[in-house]
């Protein structure tokens, strides 16, 4: 499939119905959704010593599972726990597990090794992270190598079922369902009846919307409005890559600062639009560099000679150690937080199990 066909794709599946063109997809669509169906009746997954929380999506693309995870981290060390984090690492060369903590070498932190946003996760919670195309064995290797992890959050792992859960994290952001329809007919990894699954063995599940919704033309979400919470997103600040590679803290006065200077945002995110609408929110004038999610950044992809480019916290991570010429990168910082009724109804489905168990 060309980029340019695929483009054209993903703006018919955001429409409220099938086109013409989709409706083309809809038999694959059928067939996709049957066999997700049948990977998650059949799993049969052995419980782990500790919780398992797995945020996920049913979309394809970026939805803000990452900054889900790094909130959720927070929230659950309010509660006094030690949350441990495993996830796929896109990207990776190597499917087998692969542990990052405090000890890991700077120089083999990359993203090459562990996936953007696990280092990402890493860098902005210190919380250690496994990663494997097997979620299982990275929780395990985890759990053995940090004996203090007593709940572990599962980053991406919806659909990966041989990893038991006690608690499953929906994230969506305002687009919704887009038009219902499985791939390639629409924008869903599963049938739209499987985002509110009704079996009596299901993990208590709740959905967090990145974003207002219903926004025109979604479809409105098939799951009980009481187990539906808005997440809060604006950003947060900025700070130069340099200052952001030492751990400083980036500020509303430096991303102001920024105004009235000639900007270009480059963003390898699921949805770079949303990025750059809450710059252009901010006010600043902003030439827009839309790249594929999870871009590689090698070659840098703006000309030579740019003066200033702002970027996302996941894409700085393949900057960091970069050289970079004359051109000035800054990193904007996203304010994100979970609902407190969400936190409330979280702690009550939280189950307490022993490490030992």
């Amino acid at each position: 499939m060309t980029a340019a066909f695929a483009r054209l794709l993903q703006r018919h599946w955001w429409r409220p119905r099938l086109t013409p063109l989709t409706a083309l997809l809809a038999p694959s669509a059928g067939v996709v959704g049957a066999v997700a169906a049948r990977r998650r009746t059949g799993a049969r997954a052995q419980p782990l010593p500790v919780p398992v929380i797995v945020v996920g999506n049913v979309i394809v693309g970026g939805a803000g599972k990452t900054p889900t995870v790094i909130a959720l981290v927070a929230l659950l060390r309010s509660w006094g726990l030690a949350p441990g984090i495993v996830s796929r690492g896109h990207g990776r060369a190597d499917a087998g597990a692969l542990l990052l903590d405090a000890t890991t070498p700077a120089d083999a932190a990359t993203p090459a090794a562990f996936g953007d946003e696990p280092l990402l996760m890493h860098l902005r919670t210190g919380a250690p992270v496994a990663v494997a195309r097997q979620r299982r064995e990275a929780a395990l290797g985890l759990l053995a190598a940090h004996p203090e992890v007593d709940v572990i959050v599962a980053d991406d792992g919806l659909q990966h079922h041989a990893l038991a859960r006690d608690i499953e994290l929906v994230v969506f952001d305002g687009r919704g369902i887009g038009n219902g329809w499985p791939l390639p007919a629409g924008p869903l990894r599963e049938r739209a009846d499987a985002i509110w699954p009704t079996g009596a063995d299901t993990p208590p599940r709740f959905i967090l919307v990145n974003g207002r919704w219903p926004a025109p033309p979604a479809r409105a979400l098939p799951a009980p409005r009481e187990r539906c919470f808005e997440a809060r997103r604006s950003l947060g600040g900025a700070l130069s890559l340099a200052d952001w590679s030492r751990g400083a803290t980036a500020t509303r006065e430096a991303l102001l600062a920024l105004r009235g200077r000639p900007l270009l945002a480059a963003a390898g995110i699921g949805d770079p639009e949303r990025f750059f609408a809450m710059l252009e929110a901010e006010g600043l004038a902003i030439a827009r560099l839309p790249l594929t999610d999870h871009a590689s950044f090698d070659p840098l992809p703006w000309p030579v000679g740019t003066d200033d480019v702002i970027v996302t916290e996941k894409d700085a991570v393949k900057l960091a150690r970069r050289p970079l010429g004359r051109t000035r990168v800054w990193v904007a910082t996203l304010d994100f937080g979970l609902p407190d009724d969400l936190a409330r109804a979280l702690r009550d489905a939280l189950p307490a199990r022993p490490r030992s168990a």
